[in-house]
Order: structure tokens, then sequence, then C-alpha cells
């Protein structure tokens, strides 16, 4: 997967490729609704991979429970992701992508209480866990 060109997929293949909340997270810039993901809960000390193109993006252990709705990380694997400013809905953010496929994450906050000062809060939806 990795030698695809991933940045040059139409909307067709992606479509194709991805579930429609998938889709709506990753291509479209949505947000899963808060609560309802999958890895809400910070227990796993695998990797987790952007879930268009299979990147890793996030080791388990730099996961915690944030309590805000969505998994939360206090940091990405160097190089796995790009940042863009956001300034939807009447905030200034920085919104998260993978570095491979531009598909997006979540949101950068500098509000994370570990040593990093940084929570990553990140759609389930956006995202496969895989054990190591």
């Amino acid at each position: 997967m990795a030698d695809k060109d991933w940045k040059k997929l139409s909307d067709a293949e992606w479509r194709e490729q991805l579930s429609d909340e998938t889709y709506y997270v990753l291509r479209e810039k949505g947000t899963e609704r808060p609560f309802t993901g999958e890895y809400l809960v910070a227990d796993k000390h695998g990797v987790y991979r952007c879930a268009g193109c299979g990147q890793p993006i996030f080791k388990g252990d730099t996961q915690f429970d944030s309590h805000c709705g969505w998994p939360s990380f206090d940091a990405a694997i160097d190089g796995a992701v790009r940042y863009e400013k956001d300034m939807s809905h009447g905030m200034v953010r920085i919104e998260v992508l993978c570095s491979r496929c531009d598909g997006h994450l979540g949101h950068l906050f500098d509000d994370g209480p570990t040593e990093t000062g940084q929570r990553y809060c990140i759609n389930s939806v956006a995202m496969h866990y895989e054990d190591e």
C-alpha cells in the first residue's frame, strides 16, 4: 500500500474504499459524534494506523484519557501527520492530517496534561488499531 500515490485518488476511488462515515471524516473533514468512537479508552499498546492509507500515526502508549469525547494522544509518530490552520466554525484550530493521504484525522490542542502539553483529539473512525 505504501507505493500507491494516495494523494491522487479520486473521490470515487475513496468512496469505493471507505465506509460512508470514514469517508465523511477523512475526506470531507467531518467529525464523529463525541463519546461514540471505538478507541475512547486508553488501554492499547500497539499502533494506530490511518483508516485511509494504513500509515502508522500514533503509538498506543501515547494515548491518554482526556474525557473530551474523542481519543486523545500526546504525540504523533514522527513524520506521520501534517498540520493546517483551521478557521472553520468560528474558531482557530490546528487540523491534523495524515501526511501520506491528506486524510483529516482531527485537531491538535495545547492543553494536554502530559509533558508534551499537547492533546491530539482524533476521530476513532479515522484510525484502525493494530496490536504489536
